[in-house]
């Protein structure tokens, strides 16, 4: 089979075969920047993350289990050399936590995993320097799907955004940030709540980590829920000048994404990038974005 024809589906199941995991009934649970899929007779998931992430995955995983040491609630790979490398696929296993009837976990409970994880010592495993847009601009740049004006829009107001970010300062301080903290990554385990995808985290202000909370307002959440996350959390990055240059970077980070689904012929992920590119060149706050 070669690299262009194997699906996630079957990057997945050939992980399975090599793992000895029983791969029965597998069934897709979300596909986006990662295609996350269920092993109902082995309580497990399996992630099929793009190329050219193995050393990020790996250091993920390496982290995930330090973290879950230091007793923070955190999303936990199965005990299995990993992640594996095939066609152009990085996969990697994880216990699976069904989900209880009724909401998933409010940004409160963000706020207390963050608070923890920022008062953390410094991990054993080598994190990068966080650094915003890294992987957006590449993408931006060699995107088919992008007309050259908004290709060219979104580079010169990422540069614009790099500057402004350049020039902060951070009264939190630097250290382990997760990268990629929201709400929506942040799965039940019976009452508690746990966090996962870990495969951006990183050295850099904390402010980045609460950011991407408040930059959640594209897509509904309220004002009091804000309060809740900052209430847990112990800080209010409301009041902080810099917010809207980490909430604009997140802006344009969220559509990485989409280009890529885009540029492989999702329609709906190219309206969705459509829509969302509308709403930042007129600078239109008030219409809500879809999550996927």
């Amino acid at each position: 089979m070669t690299t262009t024809s194997l699906t996630p589906l079957n990057a997945a199941q050939q992980a399975c075969t090599h793992w000895d995991l029983p791969a029965r009934g597998i069934s897709p649970l979300r596909t986006h920047a990662t295609s996350v899929y269920l092993l109902p007779h082995a309580d497990a998931v399996v992630r099929v993350s793009r190329g050219g992430q193995h050393a990020s995955i790996q250091r993920a995983i390496a982290l995930n289990r330090w973290l879950a040491g230091q007793g923070l609630a955190v999303t936990e790979p199965l005990d299995l050399p990993q992640p594996l490398s095939i066609h152009g696929y990085e996969i990697s296993v994880w216990r699976h936590y069904p989900q209880r009837d009724g909401p998933p976990p409010g940004p409160e409970h963000l706020g207390h995993l963050l608070r923890w994880l920022h008062q953390l010592p410094d991990p054993p495993i080598e994190l990068p320097a966080y650094r915003p847009h890294v992987s957006l601009r590449p993408v931006v740049e060699s995107s088919a799907v992008l007309v050259p004006g908004d290709r060219q829009w979104l580079l010169d107001r990422s540069a614009d955004l790099l500057d402004a970010y350049a020039r902060l300062d951070f009264p939190l301080g630097r250290g382990m940030v997760h990268g990629d903290a929201y709400p929506g990554n942040t799965l039940w385990d019976g009452t508690t709540a746990r966090l996962g995808d870990w495969d951006e985290a990183a050295i850099g202000p904390r402010e980045v980590d609460l950011a991407n909370t408040f930059q959640g307002v594209r897509f509904g959440r309220t004002t009091a829920q804000l309060h809740a996350f900052s209430e847990a959390y112990g800080y209010d990055l409301a009041d902080w000048p810099g917010i809207w240059v980490l909430t604009e970077l997140r802006d344009l980070h969220t559509l990485g994404s989409f280009i890529r689904r885009a540029d492989m012929g999702d329609l709906d992920a190219a309206a969705q990038l459509n829509f969302r590119l509308g709403t930042l060149m007129h600078g239109d706050r008030t219409k809500s974005w879809a999550i996927h």
